[in-house]
């Protein structure tokens, strides 16, 4: 049999999900006994100093059998985030005024006015 020929049987079924600098791969593939199994992949893309670019992959097989066990403990995960932090995304690394929830509480009252008239600092150096 060709390679060509395996891959294609091999892949049955993909989806892409951008995010930002990191692209995750969700592909349904075929063993070589003809069962399902899905493989996740995150791409992230990285910039060298004279402009090349190359991408560092991570990859995770899951399997039929860990499908339940898996998906719960993502939700849970997930879940817990959500309950501890909230839907908002907080992150020092895009915004310029961020500061962490002990600074926040031990400065003045003003903190909160600053951090809103500053709103519109955007770093687009992760672009």
């Amino acid at each position: 049999m060709s390679d060509n020929y395996m891959m294609e049987r091999e892949e049955i079924h993909s989806k892409v999900m951008r995010a930002g600098r990191r692209t995750y791969f969700f592909d349904v593939r075929a063993t070589k006994a003809g069962d399902y199994y899905l493989t996740i992949t995150e791409s992230k893309k990285f910039t060298n100093d004279d402009g090349s670019f190359h991408y560092k992959k991570h990859k995770i097989y899951l399997y039929k059998e860990d499908f339940s066990e898996f998906k719960d403990s993502l939700d849970e995960m997930i879940s817990f985030i959500i309950d501890e932090k909230g839907e908002e995304v907080i992150s020092d690394r895009h915004q310029s005024d961020y500061k962490k929830e002990e600074e926040v509480s031990s400065s003045d009252s003003d903190s909160e006015d600053s951090s809103i008239s500053n709103f519109t600092d955007v770093d687009f150096d992760d672009i």
